[in-house]
């Protein structure tokens, strides 16, 4: 199992839109909204870093997520 933090730039005003979209995901665990370099704060879970990658590659095509920051868990 692979855990991470995926930290997402979003455009403004879609903050809200892109948390509610993220947690239909199973991947997702947990989302907040925040204040500061970043807009939202996720932390995943998937089988394998193929997994890993499939998930953010996947959001980066949504057109309102402008940027991605990964951070990759120890166990």
């Amino acid at each position: 199992m692979v855990v991470a933090y995926v930290l997402f730039v979003v455009e403004p005003g879609s903050e809200t839109k892109i948390s509610s979209s993220l947690m239909k995901k199973k991947e997702i665990k947990d989302v907040a909204v925040v204040y500061g370099e970043y807009d939202l704060v996720t932390k995943i879970e998937v089988d394998s870093m193929a997994g890993l990658q499939d998930f953010v590659i996947g959001t980066r095509k949504h057109k309102e997520i402008k940027r991605t920051t990964t951070m990759i868990a120890v166990q």
